[in-house]
Parts: structure tokens; C-alpha cells; sequence
């Protein structure tokens, strides 16, 4: 007689729980690694006019690496009751139940734990800074319930390397400090409404906010608008720290990338939105090297 009592899950070996880890933490889809780094190079390169401190840069490039890893862990924690229902997430670990919520816990924790013995070498302003910035970076999956556009509070999250690159090489925060880190938000909400723009049937369905289904048939303006001010705020902290014509031809360049990037999403097929999205890393590549090269000539 067969039994009716549902089978428990095989037990993972070692090899195969570290691989599901690696999964949670996206260390296998690195972008969004890279749009949290490079504002952070941004504020670095600036911060330290053009030659910051080697170790500096490590720490806050390993940083980085962490804190995002452990965001994405409590990103789908806190979405474990939805992303079985949405068809680009129901195969992640938590979703499948293949990681318990406990392990996830304990792993956002440690991550946490080993990105604040990081910058233990740091100045005392910049591990205070470090405090708002777990907060952020926790709480930001759970705003997609509240806010209309959790994209802003997204940006404020990937940004705050910036006020902390600064904390860290000047002790002090300036005011071009914050511009960046607006441009920043405005940059984020860009690429993170294309971003939504490739799960809104799914979103609708469960309930979730999104930029992308509050900007509505306004969507693809929203995005460009968003770019477009993203640059001038880029352009007027470049021009109030001394840059010249290449760091704006850097800026130039990208321009001309999120025009591309038009191009893609106007018919908002969900594919060309995703690439879009994806090519953002090019955006932040470019600006960073305009910034470098500016710098350095």
C-alpha cells in the first residue's frame, strides 16, 4: 500500500548546502554586486581626489561584496511567501525550501558580523555610518509592502557606500557627499523600475509595489527622467570638485548608453527590459572611468 505521508527532502551534502549558500547570497549573478560598487568607486575616487588609500579601497570593495550578499539573503526572507509565485524567483533556495528561514538568519547575521569586523580599521565616524547602513540594507525587502517606490529607498541603500567612502578618507561628510548619493537614488530608480518592469504581471497579482506599476504607461518616461537627473546631479559634484572635459565626456558616454537603453525598454518587452537592466553595469563602468581618467591626466 503506498503511504500518503509526503517524503522528506534529501539531505544536502556540504558541497551541495554551500552551492544553495552561494545561490542566496547571488554570488552567482554578480550584478548586483557591480551597481553597488561602482557609486562606491565613485565616492572613493573623489573622496580621495583621484588617489585613495589602497586599503581603503579593499575593505570597501570586500565590503561591499558582503553586505550585498547579505541583503540579498534577507531580501528573500522576507519575500519567501512570495517569490513561489512569481515565475523568475520560484526556483530560488528559500522559495524552494531547499535553505530553511533559520539558515538564512544565520547567514545574513554572519555576513553582517564579518562586513563590521571589516572596517574595524576605519575611523570612528565610519563604523557609526555603519549602522544605518545594515539598517537599510535589512529592511529595504520589506518596503515593497508600504511604498509606492521602493526603488528610492533601494537607491538610498546601494548608495550609502558614498557617505561612508567619504567618512572614511576625510572624516567628514560633505555636502557633494549627498548630492552623490541622490544622483544615486535617481540612477537606482531608473535601472531598478526596468527592472520591475520585467516581473509587473507577477507583482500585480501578489500585491507587491513597485515603481514600475506606479509610474504605470508612464514608465519608460519615468526611467529616462530619472537618468537624465541622475547626470546633472553626477555633472554639478564633478564640476564642484574640479573635473574637467573628460571626466563630462564620461558622462557623455553614458548618456549615450541610456539612450540604448530606450531603446530596449519602449515596447517594454519583458527580455529587452531585462537586458536593459543588466546593462546598467556599463553606466556605472563608464562614470567611474571618466572619473579615473579625469584624475589621472
Amino acid at each position: 500500500m503506498t503511504s500518503l505521508t509526503p517524503s522528506a527532502p534529501p539531505t544536502l551534502t556540504l558541497r551541495q548546502r554551500l552551492a544553495e549558500y552561494e545561490k542566496l547570497m547571488r554570488l552567482d549573478k554578480p550584478i548586483g554586486i557591480l551597481l553597488l560598487l561602482w557609486p562606491t568607486l565613485w565616492a572613493l575616487w573623489v573622496a580621495g581626489e583621484g588617489r585613495p588609500a589602497p586599503l581603503v579601497v579593499a575593505i570597501f570593495v570586500v565590503g561591499t561584496v558582503l553586505m550585498r550578499s547579505a541583503g540579498c539573503v534577507i531580501n528573500d526572507y522576507a519575500d519567501k511567501d512570495f517569490d513561489g509565485h512569481v515565475e523568475r524567483t520560484r526556483h530560488r533556495p528559500l522559495a524552494a525550501k531547499r535553505v530553511s528561514p533559520g539558515e538564512a538568519l544565520w547567514l545574513a547575521a554572519g555576513l553582517a558580523l564579518l562586513s563590521f569586523v571589516l572596517i574595524l580599521p576605519l575611523n570612528g565616524l565610519t563604523l557609526a555610518m555603519s549602522v544605518p547602513a545594515v539598517f537599510l540594507a535589512a529592511s529595504y525587502p520589506y518596503t515593497k509592502r508600504f511604498f509606492a517606490i521602493p526603488q528610492a529607498y533601494l537607491g538610498i541603500a546601494f548608495g550609502f557606500g558614498i557617505p561612508m567612502a567619504f567618512a572614511a578618507l576625510q572624516n567628514d561628510i560633505p555636502f557633494v557627499a549627498w548630492v552623490m548619493l541622490a544622483a544615486n537614488i535617481f540612477w537606482a530608480v531608473a535601472y531598478d523600475t526596468e527592472y520591475a518592469m520585467v516581473d509587473r504581471p507577477d507583482d500585480l497579482k501578489i500585491g507587491i509595489k513597485t515603481s514600475a506599476i506606479t509610474f504605470g504607461r508612464f514608465d519608460v518616461v519615468a526611467v529616462m527622467i530619472c537618468y537624465a537627473a541622475a547626470l546633472v546631479l553626477l555633472a554639478w559634484v564633478g564640476l564642484a570638485t574640479g573635473r574637467g572635459a573628460v571626466f563630462l565626456a564620461g558622462l557623455a558616454c553614458a548618456a549615450g548608453i541610456m539612450v540604448y537603453h530606450y531603446t530596449l525598454i519602449r515596447e517594454r518587452d519583458r527580455a529587452r527590459c531585462f537586458k536593459a537592466f543588466l546593462h546598467n553595469n556599463w553606466v556605472g563602468a563608464t562614470i567611474f572611468a571618466g572619473w579615473v581618467l579625469d584624475y589621472w591626466l
